[in-house]
C-alpha cells in the first residue's frame, strides 16, 4: 500500500561516505621508527586480509602542539605504538553517524585490542544519489521500469508541502484538511 512512497525515501537518504579511521598499532622487538612502521603496515595488512582488502593502509601524520611534525611511530624499550590511518568506503548508508558505526565495526572486528578513532567521515559526491527530484527518478529507473511512474508521482508529492489531491486516486491516506471538512 505505501510502495509509491518507498522508493523516493530510501533514494533521497542513501549515500556512499569515506570514512577514515586511526588506528594505534603496537609493534615489539623493533629499534627504529622506520622499521616499526613497515611491521605495522604489513601486521595490518594481514589482519584485515582477504575479508577487509578493499581498506586502505597509510601512516597518520602526527604533530606535535607548537606544530612541529613526528614520526608516525613512538619507539620504547625495543616496543612501538604506530598511528595508521584505515580508509574504506562504505556504501548505502543513511547518514555519517551510520558510516563511521560500520566502518568502525568492520575494521574493529578484525583488528582485536586495537584502539580506533573515527577521524574523518566525507559522503561521496554521486550523480545518482544527489537530492535533487530529476535524478531520484534515475535512479528509480535503474531499479525496475516499472517503478518509474510510481517514484514519479512519489516525488510530486513529497517535493512540496502544498500537494493536494487531484481526485486520480493516488494517495491513500487523506490529507490532515480533506479529514475535518467530512467530520
Amino acid at each position: 500500500m505505501g510502495e509509491p512512497l518507498m522508493p523516493s525515501a530510501a533514494q533521497s537518504i542513501c549515500m556512499d561516505c569515506r570514512v577514515v579511521v586511526e588506528a594505534a598499532i603496537p609493534v615489539y622487538d623493533v629499534t627504529t621508527p622506520d622499521e616499526a612502521i613497515r611491521i605495522a603496515i604489513s601486521k595490518t595488512g594481514e589482519m584485515l586480509n582477504p575479508d577487509l582488502s578493499y581498506v586502505e593502509i597509510s601512516m597518520s601524520p602526527r604533530t606535535t602542539p607548537g606544530g612541529e611534525e613526528l614520526p608516525p611511530a613512538f619507539v620504547a624499550a625495543d616496543e612501538a605504538l604506530v598511528a595508521l590511518e584505515l580508509e574504506m568506503t562504505v556504501f548505502n548508508v543513511e547518514q555519517e553517524e551510520h558510516a563511521s558505526r560500520i566502518a568502525r565495526k568492520e575494521i574493529g572486528q578484525r583488528l582485536e585490542n586495537v584502539p580506533l578513532k573515527v577521524l574523518t567521515v566525507e559522503r561521496i559526491p554521486d550523480s545518482d544519489a544527489d537530492d535533487s527530484p530529476d535524478e531520484s527518478e534515475e535512479s528509480a529507473g535503474d531499479e525496475a521500469t516499472d517503478n518509474d511512474e510510481a517514484a514519479t508521482d512519489s516525488d510530486e508529492a513529497t517535493d512540496s508541502d502544498e500537494a493536494t489531491d487531484d481526485g486520480d486516486g493516488d494517495d491513500l491516506i487523506p490529507e490532515f484538511d480533506d479529514l475535518l471538512e467530512d467530520g
